[in-house]
């Protein structure tokens, strides 16, 4: 049912051909930061479509108050901070609701 459970949210983006290799290297710093503090109640997922140039970011926020945990963290906020230089089409942010998954991520 929507409006209980976890915060979906979906990102979808078009970044300049000459800025992809640092928006990943800005995704890989975050995934190394997930990885060291292993926070409780997110699950995230980036991938980079076929035409190298766009990505789409999965985050479900499972914390009581909603609030993101990526947002605490430094390499997340220099992510963000630059992402509307690195687009060629900026972000379209989503709310997405589970309709069935079987073995995935989400």
């Amino acid at each position: 049912m929507a409006g209980t459970g976890p915060n979906r949210k979906f990102v979808r983006y078009k970044v300049k051909k000459d800025r992809v290799q640092e928006n990943i290297d800005y995704i890989k710093s975050v995934f190394h930061t997930l990885e060291e503090t292993r926070p409780d109640h997110l699950r995230y997922v980036t991938f980079q479509l076929e035409d190298g140039v766009s990505f789409m970011h999965i985050a479900i926020v499972e914390t009581a108050d909603g609030s993101n945990p990526l947002q605490q963290f430094k390499e997340f906020k220099a992510f963000a901070s630059g992402i509307a230089a690195r687009c060629e089409e900026p972000p379209i942010f989503s709310s997405i609701e589970t309709i069935g998954a079987y073995r995935v991520l989400i």
